[in-house]
């Protein structure tokens, strides 16, 4: 295995970086969490001319056929940039249709995805909160007309905005993926409030929502479908999240260099310096973790889901320290709303149950390994 990554790897990551921060300095994330939206459609449109809803989906589909690893720099600097955006969530649509979708499914739904024209997300948590099969207690009842769906799916990532739903639900027992149009007769999205106002989220009530058989993702069993779609969630949001701890990491050393106290900066003490160290050790070891799970979720490997388990637990555990760590180095400052730390705990705040908490993937990677 090669941990480096390729020329054109590292290309895609500067020039998203460097469009971030000329398009959506963090001035204008702020902005954007104020609005009712929560980001911007002309810069949503920007990012799909550049591709990036379209970075995992196959070239004939209208995307760039790139691997997992791909997506997981792109959406490293988005989180590094705490971007007010749809991408994670389409995307994630986007991946749940080229996995799990027959020939025709995908070619029906995945060009308006990956152009950006269409905003996906998907639905897959219940009242339990567990992310999997198991959690899944929505039923798809047949009818004469095709199927229908009566319930809710909760914590729904860009609900409000999103034009196509990947649902989770079951059909006589058995769980499937299906694809719910914002249109249809019945269908209801309400906002709930978040922490991270950068992140928005919504409960989908289906209340008696009519769809076609057709709708139902058939490239694969809904049991294996669905537990491929939370490891790549667990691994994309896993990499926004790195990003964005790598950026609250280098925030934090920058004042550690600015603050003086006692006549010296602040990072000369060891009361700052060890934790600052502990921390940037975390976050590589997190980096290394995560890189380890999307190039084994490109090959196909037999141990993909263990590895992804592994990056999402440290990887929150990680991020959840720091965002509290780095609000506390700064002092006063770092309460205030008018200084940036506070957005990263927020965010972290946001991540940490996202596609199953530290504990759930604990647990998930020991079943995995026999334990």
């Amino acid at each position: 295995m090669n941990f480096g990554f390729t020329e054109e790897q590292e290309l895609l990551r500067d020039g998203v970086r460097k469009f971030l921060a000329e398009r959506c300095p963090m001035s204008e994330v702020r902005r954007l969490s104020e609005t009712a939206e929560g980001f911007s459609r002309d810069l949503w449109l920007e990012t799909a001319r550049l591709g990036w809803p379209g970075l995992a989906v196959a070239e004939e589909y209208g995307g760039a056929g790139q691997g997992f690893v791909d997506l997981v720099v792109l959406l490293e600097e988005t989180g590094r940039a705490l971007h007010p955006s749809p991408l994670l969530s389409t995307t994630l649509a986007g991946v749940a249709i080229s996995d799990s979708g027959s020939e025709a499914q995908r070619a029906r739904w995945l060009p308006g995805l990956a152009s950006g024209e269409t905003i996906g997300t998907v639905a897959l948590l219940e009242a339990s909160d567990f992310p999997g099969a198991d959690g899944v207690r929505l039923e798809a009842r047949r009818d004469a007309d095709g199927l229908v769906l009566d319930g809710e799916k909760r914590f729904v990532a860009d609900g409000a905005a999103a034009d196509l739903f990947v649902v989770a639900c079951r059909i006589e027992g058995s769980p499937v993926l299906a694809i719910v149009d914002r249109g249809a007769t019945g269908l209801e999205t309400v906002d709930v409030p978040c922490i991270d106002s950068t992140k928005r989220l919504a409960t989908l009530r289906l209340g008696g929502v009519r769809i076609s058989r057709d709708a139902v993702l058939s490239g694969r069993p809904g049991d294996e479908a669905l537990e491929r779609l939370v490891d790549r969630g667990a691994a994309a949001v896993s990499a926004e999240m790195l990003g964005a701890a790598d950026a609250a990491l280098a925030l934090t050393v920058a004042y550690a260099k600015e603050r003086i106290q006692f006549g010296s900066p602040i990072g000369r003490f060891q009361g700052v310096k060890h934790p600052l160290a502990e921390l940037y050790v975390d976050v590589e070891s997190s980096k290394s973790l995560l890189h380890d799970a999307a190039w084994a979720l490109d090959q196909g490997a037999a141990d993909a889901s263990k590895a992804v388990s592994l990056a999402k637990a440290y990887a929150t555990e990680t991020f959840s320290r720091l965002g509290i760590d780095v609000v506390q180095l700064h002092g006063g400052i770092g309460y205030t709303w008018e200084y940036d730390a506070q957005l990263y705990l927020k965010r972290a705040k946001w991540a940490r149950p996202a596609f199953g908490d530290a504990d759930h993937h604990y647990d998930r990677a020991a079943a995995l390994g026999g334990m």
